[in-house]
């Protein structure tokens, strides 16, 4: 097992050498590429390079686990220790200048998340969970973070990414629960977890995620003290349908509408 200490050493070496690919490339005009025939599903330099750099890492560090990454293809995929990468989650709004991507490295073992990093180099906002615990490091700081304990739903707020990656079918779900909360904001990507695991937001409904996505995020949520899954209730294997929560409470009773 690998110690917390040298989990934490080793993703904010993750934080400095990817941040030399996207930063420079950030709010400065480069060139996006479209993965998606007949929509838009952006890639650009900074995902590529950055998700490079932490392969190569990876590498150095640790030959023997596995890597599975957004932009290139996976590398010992029945290893007990694999590395989970998206280089740049929300490279929509890394291309319009908005400051709530992230860079996401999680470490799963035996499939499990058990350890996340992500990183918003603009900010320099570290959120890390190295195994007992999620921490911010920022400007010197390292703040033991933890989620909200309202349990009113009435009372909460809700986040997503963008209300177009609901079906019809899923967007009448997540109105159901966007009803009853206090305020529902969208487009903050990978943030929205961070902002849940430091107490600020109550709830977090997305579909369509990749495990890319979200295998960071499941052990900072978790491990601040909130409660993260599929749908209905059941542990993220593949990414898909999420729902994230402050605390179990808040995730019953939104689950008691989702599936009602």
């Amino acid at each position: 097992m690998i110690s917390n200490k040298t989990l934490t050493s080793f993703f904010h070496e993750l934080c400095d050498v990817s941040a030399r690919e996207t930063l420079p490339r950030f709010r400065v005009g480069i060139q996006v590429d479209n993965k998606q025939d007949g929509g838009f599903d952006p890639v650009t330099q900074a995902d590529r390079e950055a998700e490079k750099t932490i392969r190569t890492c990876i590498e150095q560090h640790f030959p023997d686990h596995g890597i599975i990454g957004e932009e290139f293809p996976d590398v010992r995929v029945n290893a007990e220790y694999k590395w989970i990468i998206d280089p740049v989650d929300g490279t929509r709004a890394f291309v319009a200048g908005l400051p709530v991507w992230g860079t996401l490295v999680g470490l799963c073992r035996n499939n499990s998340p058990i350890a996340g990093m992500m990183f918003q180099p603009f900010t320099d906002e570290r959120y890390i969970c190295a195994g007992t615990g999620t921490q911010l490091h920022h400007k010197g700081q390292v703040i033991e973070l933890t989620t909200n304990s309202d349990k009113v739903l009435s009372n909460t707020i809700l986040m997503s990414t963008a209300p177009e990656l609901f079906s019809t079918s899923e967007k009448r779900v997540f109105d159901k629960v966007s009803d009853r909360c206090r305020l529902t904001r969208f487009g903050t990507d990978c943030y929205a977890y961070c902002m849940l695991a430091s107490g600020h937001i109550g709830m977090v409904i997305e579909s369509g995620l990749q495990f890319y996505d979200i295998a960071a995020l499941i052990p900072i949520v978790e491990q601040a003290g909130g409660v993260i899954s599929d749908w209905n209730g059941d542990p993220i294997t593949n990414g898909g349908r999420v729902l994230a929560s402050a605390n179990p409470q808040l995730h019953h009773e939104a689950l008691t509408l989702i599936t009602g």
